[in-house]
């Protein structure tokens, strides 16, 4: 069956949703269960002469950004309670390109996913990772609601 199963995660009620199916999905098949979350990179914004300007320190950026992370495992931790798994936090302005290239270094065999469910024009102006992930990997991908 399965020996490595990715799992996104960001925080929101419905990708703790598909934390739960992945760890069920792992702890039946014996898989090694990653779990990731894609943070922002730290912002910046070319001013009109040119001039770089950032809207607050790479300190404090960092900090929150560890913040973040720190919050979304302690999320992970509760709701898997025992059950073992790795967590891993990347900065990425791209994150479905941060989530294949973790499930390629740690040769995952299916990635579990999350989706809104957005159709129509919602859909195409907002965008969706999970829909970026589908389109460009080429590990198996698992599609939950």
């Amino acid at each position: 069956m399965f020996k490595s199963i990715l799992v996104p995660v960001d925080g929101s009620k419905l990708s703790l949703k598909a934390l739960i199916y992945a760890s069920k999905l792992a702890s039946t098949s014996g898989a090694r269960l990653t779990v990731m979350t894609a943070l922002p990179e730290f912002p910046t914004m070319i001013g009109g002469e040119g001039y770089m300007v950032a809207p607050f320190s790479t300190k404090h950026w960092d900090d929150m950004i560890q913040k973040r992370a720190d919050a979304i495992k302690a999320r992970t931790t509760k709701q898997l309670k025992d059950a073992p798994y790795e967590f891993t936090s990347v900065t990425s302005d791209h994150p479905h390109d941060a989530i294949i290239s973790v499930a390629k270094k740690r040769k995952c065999d299916l990635i579990v996913m999350a989706s809104h469910g957005r159709r129509g024009l919602s859909a195409l102006l907002l965008g969706s990772e999970t829909t970026k992930v589908l389109t460009h990997s080429t590990v198996p991908v698992l599609v939950c609601r």
